[in-house]
Order: structure tokens, then C-alpha cells, then sequence
């Protein structure tokens, strides 16, 4: 199996990619964060200079040195993202599980607000020209036109989104800049008096510090599609970023000083800048950008929950490839999901100034976990603990005064977001929990000396042949070992007479991709064991991977397939194959633990949205038999004997 490279020089081409993949949360920011700081209070100098102090110095020390500096260094064979790093750290210890979720969960409850908010703001931009717009229609047909082009693949898309983030930016910048010039004494805000000064003195510092938040939303996407642009192409391209950002904020900045005392009544500063005749191509590039933001946070989701079934996080689903370019993914149960979730914030919120309360929440919550992770991650790599826990402590705490800020607008919408996030860590937790229920009453035994009577059944003629070739799916970690299960499906329960048994095992690694297998006859010829060991974002296809290996298998003269039917064989004609797979069923038994009993009862639920285990390997069903098999907890043994009665 070959071995996937991941390497992303440093190109005009790799750079533009950069821009139309990771930059659309973050980008599109401008249209409603200097909003939100101001509200529905007067104009106020102070209030300008503080909040444009607190964007610059949040996008310099979160987004460029906390990620694009230190972050970015934190890549699993050139991948990136909350799961990449779980891969990293797991071995430290079972706990790091729990932040992984968690943080895995609040990026998935930020699929469902971004779209809303994104294009929200960016469609009331046209309340200038038809004053009370009922904008709520118009967004959501945008959003379902969105969600519905999902299972067609964005390959075409794709392409023009790296020059219309380019345009987005530069029309930023130029808008910007032009009332930058006519006050250019806003530039006095880079001091960090004044953001100091703002958060200490103002009467409204916890509102203005959850608005300022929203400047950096989108910071994380820069980790996690990683793998998608490279370390270069993005560390480049966020300077231009950056600049075009920041001249829109300082832009805005100065025609905020210029309207002292005037209260916005609903308007955008971001529209404000914008000359009135350039005002119908603001908003279309403005809609088209926030329709792109939107795109890459769904495709983030889908690769998200990819990830999270291969680490056994989130119940096995369909995943589909609309297409053969690479990392091209469609998730249709995640895609409704978020559409679902997208189309309730829209009718419950209806505006974009009322969802910046449910909105950046989700988002802190995964800064503050990427902090502790990356902690781990730091110690690791043998950083030296001083700088280590620094690192810990400085953004743990600028962290938690934002997540104060976004807390504070709890009643106001960010309920929401953390209810979509409890409930979304809830599955994670119980399918990741029930899976270990389920591994620790799984009985294992020596499989050598059941070897000698599984090779005889496979020579008695008075057993019915069942299968050519077949093949039993395993979780035995070791090829000493074997489920009990296994050996009591092919002896005990109905011998199962066969030319060839394989034991198949799937080993997940903390590789992004890996691609690998390995071979183990435990009887030549006879009784064979197949490793293979796939990384997280493998495709765990194991119908077309099996079939790969037993070509090379019978290519080399390791094995032979051939029928032992006379007709069959005499026109060479292979075998069948069988698959046999062993689907563990838990029974509640009062030995399991009240939260035990608890997860088991939401891992059944979960059972029946999620794919079978035949269909979660790939495999073809009209060559599969599936076998229940009840696993129960250990039973304490009987005080005393049972007697017979005469």
C-alpha cells in the first residue's frame, strides 16, 4: 500500500489555496465584529480607540503567535486540527480524551451558527437600499442552496475561492485604507493603553470583550486544514491577511471617530466605509465571501466527524467521496444535522446582532482546549517546563476572560451554542464510553491450541463446506490471542468447515495516514492473520484493502485461493470468500454501574442511527454473516448451592 505524502511548498498557487480555504471565518469578520462592540450606545472616542486596541492585540497574541507561530508546529505527519493533536497526545494519559471531545463538539456546534451569522450580516447589507427587508427568507435559502450542493462535491467551487477570498481581502484593505488617510490618529490605538483602559474602566467591558472575541473566530481553521496548504503557504499568507484585516478595522475605526455622538440605529460600520455607489458589489462580494466562510467551516465538520469514527469517537456513518480529489468529503447524516441546527438559529435569532450572542462561545471553548492540549503536546516534545506551563497560563487566562465576556451573553443566545455543544459531547462521550464497556467483557483466549482442531475441520469432508475463504473480523490485539466468540462461532456453535481461515485486525494509529499491513500464518496456508494499520484519515474499506492483500498474497505463492470444487478448480476458477462478523451485543445486568447502565441505554439509541459493522468496514453485504453475540457483565457467584427438589 502506498504511502500518502503531504508535503506543500511554498507557491503563488499554494498561497491562493491558503486564501480560499481557511480564511473565510476569520476574513469575514469585519462585517460584524466593530457592530456588535458598539451596539445601540452613542459613539463614543474611547470606546473606538479600546476596541480597536483589543483587535489588534487579540489577532497578534491569539491568531499569530498562539497559532500561526506556535500552534502550527503541532503537525501529525503534516495534519492538523483538535483530533490531529489528540493523536499526538493520547498516550499521555485517558484524560486527554476528554478535552478532544470537547473541543470536537464546540467545533461542530460552530458549523451550525457561522453559516448563520456570515451570511446574515452580509444579506442585511441590502436593509440600505430596501429599508425592513424581511432578510430571513433570503438567508434561508442560502443556507439550504448551501447544504443541498454538499453531496455534489465542491471541486469546481473550490477552484474560485482562492480569488474571491483574494478580492474579499484587497476590497478590505482599499476601503480601509481610503478612510484611514482622512484620520489617520486612529493608528494610536495599537498602544495597549487603551485596551488595558477599556477592559479596566468601561461600564460595559465584559460585552465589549465578548464582541472583540468575534475578531478571532475562525483562528482554529488555520490549524486544522493544515494538511490542506502547509505550514508556509499559511504562515505567508496570514500576513496579508492580517494587513487587509486590520486596515478594514482601522478603516472602520475612522469613520466611527468622524460620527461622534450618532448612534448606528441598526446600521453596519462595515457598509458605512463603502461609497454609495460601490454599495451593490460590497454586498456581493460581502454575500459571496460569507457563503465561502460557510463552505469551509461544513467541510471542517465533515472532516471533523471522518476523523472522530476512525478514533471510535462518534457512531460509524456513511462517507461519502463526491469526487476523486483528495480530502473531498460528504457526510450526509452531519450535513442535515448542521442544516437542521443552521435553520434553528436563523428562525430563533433571525438577525446577526442577536446571534453574535450565541456566536464565539463554541469557538473559546476550543481555544481553551487546543491551550491545554498543546500544553501537553509542548511537554512532549521535552520544552522546558517553565515556557510550558507560560504558555498555559497566559492564554488560560486571556482565554477565560473572553469566555467570561461570552458567558455573560448567556442568557442572551449563548445558551444555545452550549446546548448544541452538550449535546453533541454527550454522543461523543457514551459511543467512546460504551465502546470501552463493550472491550472490557470481551473474553479473549490462546488461539494456538484451538489451531490443531480448526485444521482438522477445515480437512473433515463431513462437515459442509461454508466458505473457500473465510474471514472473521477481530479485535485481539496480539496473534497469540483470539475472542472467545470467534472460536465458538467456528467450532462450537456450527462447525465451520473452510480452505483457508483469515483473521482480520484493524489497528487505528496516531498517523494521519499510514497505509501498512502485515501478515502472520499461523498454520501455513491454512490459518492466516492480517494486520493491517491505517491511520485516522484512512478510508477503512476493508473489502478493496483485503482483496489487495490477498493479490499480493497469491501473487508471492503464500496462499491458494483456488475453489477445491473438481469443476471449479479444473477451469482455475477462486473461491468464495465469507465474511463473518461478530456484533456484540450488551444485555443490562444489574453488575453494571448506574452511569454505566446509563450509557449503554444512549449507546443502543446511537446503535440504530449508525452503520452496521459490516457497513461500517466497507464490506459487501452479500458476501457478509453477521453473528450476535451477547457479552455480559461478570456475574458475582452464588452464596450458596443451588439444590434439586424431589
Amino acid at each position: 500500500m502506498k504511502k500518502h505524502f503531504h508535503g506543500h511548498p511554498l507557491t503563488a498557487a499554494g498561497l491562493l489555496v491558503a486564501l480560499g480555504i481557511i480564511y473565510g471565518d476569520i476574513g469575514t469578520s469585519p462585517l460584524y465584529v466593530f457592530k456588535a462592540i458598539i451596539g445601540s450606545e452613542p459613539i463614543d472616542p474611547d470606546l473606538i480607540y479600546g476596541g480597536l486596541s483589543c483587535i489588534f492585540w487579540t489577532l497578534t497574541l491569539q491568531t499569530t503567535l498562539k497559532y500561526v507561530i506556535i500552534t502550527l508546529r503541532a503537525d501529525n505527519k503534516g495534519e492538523g486540527g483538535i483530533l490531529s493533536l489528540f493523536s499526538l497526545v493520547r498516550k499521555r494519559g485517558l484524560w486527554v480524551v476528554f478535552p478532544a471531545m470537547l473541543g470536537g463538539a464546540a467545533l461542530l456546534a460552530d458549523g451550525m451558527i457561522t453559516p448563520a451569522i456570515t451570511i446574515s450580516s452580509a444579506i442585511e447589507g441590502l436593509d440600505i437600499f430596501y429599508p425592513g427587508l424581511q432578510t430571513v427568507p433570503v438567508v434561508l435559502v442560502i443556507v439550504v442552496a448551501l447544504f443541498s450542493v454538499q453531496r455534489f462535491g465542491t471541486a469546481i467551487v473550490g477552484r474560485l475561492f482562492g480569488p474571491v477570498m483574494f478580492l474579499w481581502f484587497s476590497m478590505l484593505a482599499v476601503l480601509g485604507f481610503s478612510h484611514l488617510l482622512s484620520e489617520p490618529a486612529v493608528l494610536k490605538a495599537i498602544s495597549p493603553h487603551y485596551a488595558i483602559q477599556t477592559i479596566i474602566s468601561h461600564p460595559n467591558a465584559i460585552l465589549i470583550i465578548g464582541a472583540v472575541f468575534l475578531c478571532t473566530t475562525g483562528a482554529e481553521a488555520l490549524y486544522s486544514d493544515l494538511g490542506h496548504c502547509g505550514l508556509k503557504n499559511i504562515r505567508i499568507s496570514w500576513i496579508f491577511v492580517k494587513l487587509c484585516l486590520l486596515l478594514s478595522y482601522f478603516g472602520q475605526g475612522a469613520w466611527l471617530l468622524g460620527h461622534e455622538g450618532v448612534t448606528l440605529d441598526g446600521g453596519n460600520p462595515f457598509y458605512k466605509v463603502m461609497p454609495t455607489w460601490f454599495l451593490p458589489y460590497g454586498i456581493s462580494i460581502a454575500t459571496i465571501a460569507a457563503v465561502i466562510a460557510s463552505q469551509a467551516m461544513v467541510s471542517g465538520a465533515f472532516t471533523l466527524v471522518s476523523e472522530a469514527v476512525r478514533l471510535n469517537l462518534w457512531p460509524k456513518v456513511r462517507i461519502v467521496h463526491p469526487n476523486l480529489l483528495k480530502g473531498q468529503l460528504y457526510v450526509p447524516s452531519v450535513n442535515w444535522i448542521l442544516l437542521i441546527g443552521c435553520i434553528l438559529v436563523i428562525l430563533v435569532f433571525r438577525e446577526s446582532a442577536r446571534m453574535e450572542a450565541a456566536y464565539g462561545l463554541a469557538i473559546n471553548i476550543s481555544f481553551m482546549v487546543t491551550t491545554v492540549m498543546m500544553t501537553v503536546f509542548l511537554l512532549q516534545r521535552r520544552v522546558s517546563k517553565f515556557l510550558a506551563f507560560s504558555f498555559l497560563v497566559v492564554y488560560l487566562l486571556i482565554e477565560v476572560v473572553f469566555f467570561v465576556g461570552n458567558v455573560s451573553k448567556f442568557s442572551h443566545g449563548g445558551w444555545l451554542t452550549l446546548l448544541i455543544t452538550a449535546v453533541v459531547f454527550t454522543v461523543m462521550l457514551c459511543w467512546w464510553w460504551a465502546r470501552k464497556i463493550k472491550n472490557r467483557h470481551t473474553r479473549f483466549v490462546t488461539i494456538e491450541k484451538y489451531l490443531p482442531i480448526i485444521s482438522e475441520i477445515g480437512m473433515d469432508t463431513s462437515i459442509p463446506l461454508y466458505a473457500s475463504q473465510l474471514v472473521y473480523l477481530t479485535s485481539a490485539n496480539f496473534d497469540s490471542e483470539i475472542e472467545e466468540s470467534i472460536i465458538y462461532s467456528i467450532i462450537r456453535k456450527k462447525p465451520k468447515r473452510a480452505d483457508v481461515y483469515w483473521l482480520v485486525h484493524v489497528d487505528v494509529t496516531d498517523a494521519p495516514y499510514t497505509g501498512k499491513y502485515e501478515v502472520t500464518h499461523l498454520i501455513q496456508g491454512k490459518v492466516i492473520r492480517v494486520d493491517f494499520r491505517l491511520g485516522f484519515r484512512d478510508e477503512q474499506r476493508i473489502s478493496v484493502l483485503f482483496r489487495e492483500v490477498v493479490q499480493d498474497l497469491v501473487a508471492n505463492g503464500e496462499v491458494d485461493i483456488k475453489s477445491n470444487f473438481e469443476t471449479l478448480r479444473r477451469h482455475k476458477l477462486d473461491g468464495d470468500f465469507r465474511f463473518v462478523v461478530l456484533e456484540r451485543v450488551l444485555s443490562s445486568s444489574p453488575e453494571f454501574s448506574f452511569p454505566e447502565r446509563i450509557v449503554l441505554d444512549i449507546y443502543s439509541v446511537l446503535r440504530t442511527f449508525s452503520l452496521s459493522e459490516e457497513k461500517g468496514f466497507g464490506l459487501d453485504s452479500s458476501f457478509v454473516t453477521v453473528e450476535r453475540v451477547p457479552l455480559m457483565a461478570p456475574v458475582q457467584p452464588q452464596q450458596g448451592k443451588l439444590k434439586r427438589m424431589k
